[in-house]
């Protein structure tokens, strides 16, 4: 039952949306051609990590949603998935001591599951943000934590034909090298062959006009399995709106290209943070 406060509350939120959205409209950084059309919560601990598009419907990933068997096994944080061809891919990060591989978990249109471990190259860090899949289903992108100018490039599990067809070993197959430094990216998408929306976590103005900022990530090719130079452009600051005061975090994002919507998570401050707001955009 909604209650007479929690409507109110509801309604400030909504208000608050809607004047950002103006305010973006009409300011220096409004996320380019991409404009706020509204917002939605979720239960943070089922959807505070990222969210993706699979077979026409909202998927979410949160710190609840790691499998037991998983998280028993030393995987026990999942980043931003995403889906093709009605399959689901997530990011696993190993939690337990001396991480040496991320891995990517796979769910079929049938409901298998098979793990795709990535033994860490030379000098990639351990983090497992996000995963990324080209639209054409052969590579998937995936990101490290930090201050970063690449991103990396696998074959995608199964849907290319040069991976195990029931889990196994991921080389890495290329990087993107980027023309200027990026920090904490949360979550990346493609919306075309060309072209990345990824959402980071950064709180500095070192790196762009903003903090936590909507990156556009243009390659100067489509994937093909080598490495590829990028550029990036920042479209502006992701709303940060809530009527708790403190630290927000953006989290995943997702692009259908089936509706043309971008929607981007944001997880409010503590104690507003039991839910997280999914921010939805459209150009």
């Amino acid at each position: 039952m909604i209650t007479s406060r929690t409507a109110r509350c509801l309604a400030a939120v909504a208000a608050l949306v809607v004047a950002l959205a103006g305010t973006a409209s009409a300011g220096t950084f409004r996320l380019g051609a991409w404009k706020l059309t509204g917002s939605a919560e979720q239960p943070s601990p089922l959807a505070n990590q990222g969210l993706t598009t699979l077979r026409h419907e909202l998927h979410f990933e949160g710190n609840g949603t790691v499998p037991d068997a998983l998280r028993a096994d030393g995987w026990g944080h999942v980043g931003d998935p995403d889906a093709a061809r009605g399959y689901l891919f997530d990011a696993y990060q190993w939690t337990a001591a001396d991480p040496a591989a991320k891995m990517f978990y796979v769910t079929t249109p049938r409901g298998e599951h098979y793990r795709y471990v990535h033994p860490l190259a030379p000098g990639e860090l351990m983090n497992n943000s996000y995963a990324a899949v080209s639209p054409d289903g052969q590579w998937l992108v995936s990101g490290e934590w930090g201050t970063m100018n690449r991103l990396l490039v696998l074959p995608t599990p199964i849907l290319n034909r040069s991976t195990p067809r029931a889990g196994g070993t991921l080389q890495l197959a290329g990087r993107i090298t980027l023309d200027r430094p990026v920090r904490d990216v949360q979550g990346c998408d493609f919306v075309n062959p060309t072209t990345l929306l990824c959402a980071t976590d950064d709180t500095g103005t070192d790196l762009f006009p903003t903090t936590k900022q909507l990156l556009q990530i243009k390659l100067s090719r489509p994937l093909r399995g080598r490495d590829v130079t990028a550029r990036v452009t920042s479209l502006g600051q992701l709303p940060l709106v809530s009527k708790c005061q403190g630290e927000f975090e953006t989290e995943g994002n997702d692009y259908d290209p089936a509706t043309g919507l971008l929607r981007v998570e944001v997880v409010p401050p503590a104690p507003c943070d039991a839910n997280t707001t999914v921010y939805t955009f459209r150009r």
